[in-house]
């Protein structure tokens, strides 16, 4: 081979080998270019996903923003954001207050026990019946359903007062009502449930929507309010004439019918 030819051969070696050399820089630069686009979508997928999270942390809960929202009266109330609902003929010339929260066991009690002679009293105009709903359970067990049940309560005043106090009794029922450590009125699937059970609400659109919409959620509120100011402590409380209603003997309310009965008629007396 002559020499020519030889330097020849080794200048093409080197170019070749110079050429390699550039294509896997170029490989190599755009491998890194991928990984580095890649990386910057990444971190801002993680940021992006930690800013909606910290934003959801920081979103009020629907009952935060409740407090603020406009108060929506239901039908049959009275007074200043429909806090005052009353109940019976206006004829009656007697008023019985009745204080309770959704979730009380006690007020379930009282209601499985005496509800039945308060609606026969009620339609025999012998008073009339003055409700203010309380969640103060909701506050000692970390719950919602105190609220949650008050607003649907709302929402069956909202039909007709009959619809209200069935409903009542409905969740105060041995058949619904649940242990006070039991937050199933949180669940608007379980209070349209226990709904079902009343003909006046049953397949109600309008009850169906309120409820889930919380519509009566900011009124709910209101009254709760109105129970925190009455000065009253606990659940059930009855009063008339801004007197306490009770067993004879005891600072409690009448827990059976006959010392319902009696307590309710030296009550009217007096």
């Amino acid at each position: 081979m002559s020499a020519r030819n030889s330097r020849a051969n080794k200048a093409a070696a080197r170019e070749r080998l110079r050429l390699e050399r550039e294509r896997q820089a170029k490989k190599d630069r755009i491998r890194r270019q991928v990984v580095v686009a890649v990386s910057t979508v990444a971190v801002l997928a993680a940021a992006g996903g930690i800013g909606y999270a910290v934003m959801q942390a920081n979103k009020p809960s629907a009952w935060e923003a409740a407090k603020d929202a406009k108060v929506v009266k239901p039908k049959n109330t009275e007074g200043e954001n429909g806090t005052t609902v009353v109940i019976g003929k206006p004829a009656a010339k007697k008023t019985l207050e009745v204080y309770e929260d959704s979730r009380c066991p006690i007020c379930a009690t009282f209601e499985q026990a005496v509800g039945e002679t308060v609606k026969k009293d009620l339609d025999a105009g012998k008073y009339k019946l003055k409700y203010i709903g309380a969640t103060f359970i909701d506050n000692s067990d970390n719950g919602e359903g105190s609220k949650n049940a008050l607003s649907a309560l709302g929402a069956a005043l909202d039909v007709s007062p009959e619809a209200f106090m069935d409903y009542k009794a409905a969740l105060y029922s041995a058949n619904f009502h649940p242990e006070e450590s039991d937050d199933k009125f949180a669940k608007d699937a379980y209070l349209l449930e226990v709904a079902d059970s009343v003909d006046a609400l049953k397949n109600n659109a309008a009850f169906k929507k309120n409820v889930e919409n919380g519509t009566f959620d900011p009124w709910a509120l209101k009254m709760s309010q109105t129970f925190d100011d009455s000065g009253v402590s606990g659940t059930p409380t009855l009063r008339m004439d801004g007197k306490k209603v009770v067993a004879e003997g005891s600072d409690n309310a009448p827990m059976t019918v006959e010392q319902f009965n009696a307590a309710v008629d030296k009550a009217l007396k007096g």
